[in-house]
């Protein structure tokens, strides 16, 4: 993958390049740009699709923590590298929450919005708790990675089922500790952005699946009813968390005309 530099901090990308409207897909927790691969193979042929590994996750490594602001520079900063003055964005959970603060930080480089399976609120004390408990574990378990278990729990959450993660199972196993932790602190350490979202300016399209197991669709509701520019929430019936992946079809089906609508539209 090709890399850039935002200050100290290296970031891996990937660039289909044409000379398509351009649309940035950013990740969620513990995945990297990879997991857009259904949405780059449909739409590449009409955008210019670029993905982004995060601080924490994949090819980024960081070596401090960091807030959800700081990548959220780190991607206006990839379309400074690029020459790219606006863009699209479409953003998975913890991508939502990145594709959010985008928004509110360049709303003049934003021509549309797409949330999958997130949140604008705090993470909640519970699930704060548990996923900081997950991550001692994960840590105490040194080079051998996480056991079995946690990586069940993570599947569960992200994909709906244990099994689900499929590949993804080996990518956490080897997940650095330090970089899982960096990680998950930006996750829980976010702040709200529920009394922001009328500042939002860009059309925004919001998707959020029924097996949700991490934020439920009230999450979703919630930002589509407080954008002024929102066109809904597309409820997914039986979609996971990382519904990008698990339900590819309806997914690309809602963004088509959405992006074709918007990705173009001058800011």
């Amino acid at each position: 993958m090709p890399i850039f530099h935002h200050g100290n901090q290296t970031l891996a990308y990937d660039d289909t390049g044409g000379n398509g409207s351009v649309v940035v897909f950013s990740h969620s927790f513990g995945m990297n740009g990879s997991m857009f691969a259904p949405q780059c193979d449909a739409f590449r042929s009409r955008y210019r699709c670029i993905t982004w590994d995060q601080r924490g996750h994949g090819g980024s490594l960081t070596d401090r923590n960091f807030t959800f602001w700081e990548s959220a520079a780190d991607c206006l900063a990839l379309l400074d590298h690029l020459n790219i003055q606006a863009a699209s964005f479409v953003g998975t959970s913890q991508g939502g929450f990145v594709s959010l603060r985008i928004a509110l930080l360049a709303p003049d480089r934003v021509r549309s919005l797409a949330v999958l399976g997130s949140s604008a609120s705090a993470e909640a004390e519970d699930h704060k708790a548990s996923y900081l408990q997950m991550n001692a574990v994960f840590s105490a378990a040194g080079e051998s990675g996480p056991p079995d278990e946690i990586l069940d729990a993570m599947s569960y959450i992200c994909f709906s089922s244990k099994s689900g993660a499929g590949g993804w199972r080996e990518i956490w196993r080897r997940w650095p500790v330090q970089q899982a932790t960096f990680a998950l602190q930006a996750l829980v350490q976010r702040d709200d952005l529920t009394d922001r979202l009328g500042e939002i300016r860009a059309p925004t399209l919001v998707l959020h699946g029924t097996a949700d197991h991490s934020y439920a669709v009230s999450h979703g509701e919630a930002i589509a009813d407080r954008v002024p520019g929102s066109e809904g929430c597309v409820v997914i019936e039986g979609g996971a968390h990382f519904l990008s992946i698990t339900n590819p079809e309806p997914i690309n089906a809602a963004l088509e005309p959405f992006l074709s609508r918007h990705a173009s539209r001058p800011v």
